[in-house]
């Protein structure tokens, strides 16, 4: 599937997989994806899905598809802490967020599960 939503005012496009395609249309509820931009020492991109995916407002990209751009900072940098798989983050206040929304999100799904990368180029 290939689609286009808008998230704070800027097109994002959206392919997923066939395999992807195939495994939403088994879900009972909307598959939520959360497009995660870590602001810290260093800039990390995350996709998150399902329950992993919080703290954002979701915009409906199909029937069974519900995307979302959550920029995040921690208060204080720590590497070691980028590894830790719980790092307390706090959403960060962006003047212009559409400056940071990424221009892409890829969608996959096999046996490991749901997979995704985004890109802002």
């Amino acid at each position: 599937m290939k689609t286009m939503v808008v998230l704070f005012g800027r097109n994002v496009s959206i392919e997923s997989s066939k395999a992807a395609d195939q495994a939403m249309e088994k879900l009972t509820l909307p598959l939520l994806v959360e497009m995660e931009l870590y602001f810290s020492c260093l800039i990390r991109k995350a996709v998150r899905f399902g329950e992993d995916a919080c703290g954002t407002t979701f915009t409906e990209a199909g029937p069974k598809l519900r995307v979302g751009f959550r920029p995040v900072q921690t208060k204080n940098c720590s590497i070691s802490a980028l590894s830790s798989p719980v790092v307390p983050l706090d959403d960060l206040p962006l003047v212009k967020p559409e400056a940071f929304v990424p221009k892409w999100l890829k969608i996959d799904y096999d046996k490991r599960g749901w997979s995704g990368e985004f890109g802002l180029v």
